[in-house]
């Protein structure tokens, strides 16, 4: 094949990947955005991840990166293919680790756990995931918009195809917590979610690459004119936005405080109940059922049970009750 050919055929092969993975990305998209459809975080998931292996497998061929799989037998490459003879192409997770991945580190993280999250999901029906992972699923989208753009150019940018999502009602106290209410999460998909937020730093799990998270506040316009925008955004260091953020730190959303039951006992025999000890621990919870995923007062992370401030309240309680046992 001639030099100018191979060059045709490459950009050819590149221009085919990045239609697919903008067509997914799309339909990711639009899918989330439909209220008519009630497994929408499942499609997204599994449409964004077809996307970006489409999208970082065009990044290698333009770079003329060897992207499937091989062994080398003497001098020559031999390449793995699936039974049916088709070349066997990295899954998402191996174009992250190579080297030459154009993805930063807060990106990958938000794409680590989507590829995670999909390996829970793809074998169950799961229910509410909406409301507890879309800002990570709009970081996905914000990041995949700009990576796209910076490897190949804005004209390929997807922004100038979507909108805003409309509500039918606005978002009050009550839904609030309603939308953060972890009852109907499977206990596997809890137990993934918070295995892997407890492995990320602070600084990773706040970044806004890997989850984009956004607060709406009411606003009554001055004048005419101004309230065209239903969604205005203002600078992270305005005066407007740090007095914003005082009054939202009332309601942030922060991660729990989790106790190992070494730690509950411990504190418990540190609040003058000596002979509280693992087996009075043990006892316990389990006449009260206290694990039953309904109560919310522990979650199990890798094969660790670890316990909620409330189950150390109701420990001290009972401990309190029956002091001449433990004292």
């Amino acid at each position: 094949m001639k030099p100018k050919q191979r060059i045709r055929t490459v950009g050819s092969v590149s221009n085919e990947l990045l239609k697919k993975s903008r067509e997914a990305a799309l339909a990711a998209v639009q899918v989330f955005n439909n209220p008519a459809i009630t497994f929408k975080s499942e499609i997204f998931v599994v449409m964004m991840v077809i996307s970006w292996t489409y999208l970082l497998h065009a990044h290698f061929r333009k770079q003329g990166i060897e992207y499937r799989y091989f062994k080398v037998a003497g001098t020559r490459k031999r390449f793995d293919k699936t039974a049916k003879g088709a070349f066997k192409y990295w899954e998402l997770e191996r174009c992250m680790n190579d080297s030459a991945s154009p993805v930063d580190k807060a990106a990958a993280n938000n794409l680590r756990f989507l590829v995670g999250l999909r390996h829970e999901i793809e074998h169950q029906m799961t229910n509410r995931l909406d409301e507890h992972l879309s800002a990570r699923f709009q970081a996905c989208c914000l990041n995949y918009n700009e990576l796209i753009k910076r490897l190949f150019g804005s004209e390929f940018g997807i922004d100038k195809h979507l909108s805003f999502s409309l509500q039918f009602s606005a978002i009050n106290t009550d839904q609030w917590e309603a939308l953060h209410d972890a009852e109907g999460l499977p206990p596997n998909i809890r137990a993934f979610i918070n295995a892997f937020d407890s492995a990320l730093t602070e600084a990773e799990f706040n970044d806004p690459r890997f989850a984009y998270r956004v607060l709406f506040v009411p606003k009554t316009a001055n004048r005419k004119g101004q309230a065209d925008k239903v969604i205005e955004f203002i600078k992270a260091d305005s005066e407007l936005a740090k007095d914003v953020n005082k009054h939202y730190a009332v309601v942030k959303e922060t991660e729990k405080a989790k106790y190992l039951p070494k730690q509950v006992v411990e504190k418990m025999q540190a609040s003058g109940y000596p002979r509280f000890t693992m087996h009075s621990h043990t006892q316990l919870w389990k006449e009260q059922a206290a694990k039953h995923p309904s109560k919310g007062l522990g979650v199990l992370v890798v094969k660790t049970w670890y316990w909620y401030q409330p189950w150390l309240e109701i420990v001290e309680s009972h401990c309190a009750a029956n002091a001449r046992l433990y004292s």
